[in-house]
């Protein structure tokens, strides 16, 4: 079988009670503690994380170990990790940038941006699938997520990832229903290289990362790049079912969709970019207004943010199961993260 580096972003309202945890003068409660009740999970072999507010970070937190086995010593909070679907977001960003340049129309066709895709019949239907279907995952491009060997090394261009996806069986109507496809922003990020004129990496770091003081993040280009520095190891079953280090996994099988590296003080500034261009809306319950999730094997990578904006709480998980086996760990998350960011409600 398989394994796979598709990656899920979401944004989640959390409704789960906990108990508040010793605050900081920002009101954020006590990270290190947070971090060591959830390193107790059978799922996980290291769990990171950094509280900020307005910018300034006000906790820190490391439980766990950097290598399986409780090898390797903590892992440093700060330490960068693949940030998965959190990509997209970023793809999402710059694509918002070029509507708002007058560059792009969410209803634009991918056909008519992409010529490409429909002269070398890399996707069905082009001429009635819009950007606005890509990102929302309308657009009913299979999804090669799944398809692809994680421990295979073989270079995936953006082209190689398409050809993937056109060798899948199409399942519904452009515009249809949501159905997640990390091949729509895989397309998106080939708009963004043709109207911006730049790679991916440099369209990101040049209207994104720069900007917001990104230092610390960046976009892979080849299967053998690892995660630089020091950092925690995730672990997923090869074909043969046996644990391997997930920091071995092909690097360019995510690229617009997942590929990018980074930190939580970095993610934590990339999405209170978005909350300043798209406020959150009020969640009854709960002071969080934005639960952005990259998964991807080996790791899970989190970003809370409060509803005004100020607060945040990024948190990396490396795992030693599959990321479809984590339990209730996803919960615990949630209750944590609401724990530490909402500890008078």
């Amino acid at each position: 079988m398989k394994r796979t580096t598709a990656a899920l972003a979401c944004a989640v309202l959390l409704t789960h009670p906990a108990p508040a945890a010793a605050a900081t003068p920002s009101g954020i409660g006590d990270v290190q503690r947070a971090m060591e009740e959830l390193a107790k999970d059978a799922g996980v072999v290291g769990v990171i994380s950094e509280a900020f507010h307005d910018g300034r970070r006000v906790g820190r937190g490391s439980a766990g170990s950097r290598l399986i086995g409780g090898k390797g010593g903590r892992i440093p909070s700060d330490s960068r990790y693949r940030g998965w679907s959190h990509t997209k977001g970023m793809t999402s960003a710059v694509i918002a940038q070029l509507v708002e340049e007058g560059k792009l129309s969410p209803d634009d066709k991918l056909g008519d941006l992409l010529p490409v895709v429909v002269e070398k019949d890399l996707v069905e239907r082009a001429g009635e699938i819009t950007v606005d279907h890509l990102l929302k995952h309308t657009s009913g491009v299979p999804d090669y997520g799944g398809k692809l060997d994680l421990f295979d090394l073989t270079y995936h261009s953006p082209m190689d990832l398409l050809k993937v996806s056109r060798g899948l069986e199409r399942e519904q109507e452009p515009g249809e229903k949501f159905s997640y496809s990390s091949t729509g922003y895989v397309l998106l990020g080939l708009i963004i290289e043709k109207e911006t004129g730049d790679s991916l990496g440099a369209a990101f770091a040049r209207r994104l990362w720069e900007p917001l003081g990104m230092t610390s993040t960046y976009l892979p280009t080849r299967p053998t790049q690892r995660i630089k520095g020091p950092h925690g190891h995730g672990y997923y079953p090869d074909d043969k079912g046996r644990l391997r280090d997930a920091d071995r996994q092909n690097a360019t099988n995510g690229w617009a969709a997942g590929g990018v590296v980074s930190t939580a003080k970095d993610l934590a500034a990339f999405w209170r970019y978005q909350a300043g261009k798209r406020p959150p809306k009020e969640q009854p319950g709960t002071c969080i207004g934005i639960a952005a999730l990259g998964s991807g094997p080996g790791s899970l990578a989190y970003l809370f943010t409060t509803e005004d904006g100020r607060s945040q709480l990024g948190v990396n998980i490396t795992l030693k199961v599959p990321n479809t086996s984590t339990g209730d760990l996803p919960d615990k998350v949630l209750e944590t993260a609401e724990s530490l960011l909402c500890p008078a409600q």
